[in-house]
């Protein structure tokens, strides 16, 4: 995958776990251990598009 595409496929998994996060967030019951994992899982990625911008990771 070109770095361009991959980085952008990274964006938009990002926007797509800040949505659902809010989705939960409003969500009555919520599930605060999934909650938890959702958040971890966005923070990873913008790790990784700040790591890609960088240019400091290499693309396979």
């Amino acid at each position: 995958m070109h770095p361009e595409a991959q980085l952008e496929a990274l964006r938009v998994e990002h926007d797509r776990l800040d949505d659902a996060i809010k989705r939960e967030a409003r969500r009555p019951g919520t599930d605060d251990l999934h909650l938890a994992e959702l958040k971890r899982e966005k923070l990873r990625l913008k790790d990784a598009i700040l790591e890609m911008q960088k240019g400091s990771v290499t693309i396979n």
